[in-house]
């Protein structure tokens, strides 16, 4: 892959881990061309799967992550993990911007800089569930969803995932995800219950947020309001990329976490 990773810079002598966090239904998994060409340029790629996801054996309707903290308990291990000194760059896209939000609020002296990717973006002021109940998103097309159980769950439906997720990212990727996707939770209710992330913890560690311009699932025009309710580092545009930027703008999302990666060791 010469011509792709010549793109992404290579890794700083001090450059810090880079742990990629997934979105509702995915796993780890949905990384791998953006986690191939970071580690082609050396840099320390870690992309776990969070509970009840991916490769994980656990099920959420076997009660095996009942909360939030639950659910991104493996990402916590990973960042809580790291030798003394040691900070990673979080990168969170979609819900995984929670789970990030979760770990930079618990462990932020392990955080270099926290990125998100078409994700959600807690604030410091809100209830913490805010930014997914104000969410414009109002046709889910076929997904199933289960408000009787707890947590609520849904699971995206093949329709859904083409047209609001997948809509310019290769069918080969499409054709992955749909044999990968697995029922999930927003633990809305759950994450009531909690404070507001802490502005001296959450609020304190470094952001910078990556714009998906073609995003079907968490627009554009959200992306940006909730950049201007929280405060980054600095905003990184990829025009052509739908919320799955992992798939459909690899080579150029890898760019911009490796150069992040530098800039913010």
């Amino acid at each position: 892959m010469p011509s792709s990773t010549a793109v992404v810079p290579a890794a700083a002598e001090a450059s810090s881990r880079i742990i990629l966090v997934h979105g509702t239904g995915h796993g780890g998994w949905c990384w791998y061309r953006v986690a191939t060409l970071l580690r082609a340029a050396g840099h320390r790629v870690h992309a776990p799967d969070l509970a009840a996801s991916g490769a994980d054996a656990r099920r959420l309707r076997d009660d095996d992550a009942p909360t939030f903290d639950d659910y991104s308990r493996p990402l916590l291990d990973a960042v809580r993990a790291l030798p003394d000194g040691e900070r990673a760059v979080l990168v969170g896209h979609s819900f995984g911007g929670m789970s990030v939000a979760l770990a930079a609020d618990t462990l932020p002296d392990k955080v270099a800089a926290a990125v998100f990717v078409a994700a959600l973006m807690p604030d410091c002021a809100s209830p913490r569930p805010d930014v997914i109940e104000k969410l414009p998103l109002t046709d889910w097309v076929d997904c199933a969803t289960d408000e009787e159980h707890a947590p609520p769950s849904v699971l995206f439906g093949p329709e859904f995932m083409r047209r609001k997720l997948y809509q310019l990212s290769p069918e080969e990727d499409i054709t992955l995800s749909r044999s990968l996707v697995r029922v999930s939770s927003y633990y809305v209710d759950d994450m009531r219950r909690q404070p507001p992330f802490g502005e001296d913890r959450y609020g304190a560690v470094r952001k910078v947020y990556v714009v998906c311009g073609k995003d079907q699932a968490i627009v554009e025009a959200y992306q940006r309001r909730m950049i201007a309710g929280c405060p980054v580092e600095e905003v990184r545009e990829i025009a052509g990329a739908d919320h799955m930027a992992m798939f459909s703008a690899p080579v150029e999302l890898a760019g911009h976490l490796a150069d992040v990666a530098n800039t913010y060791t």
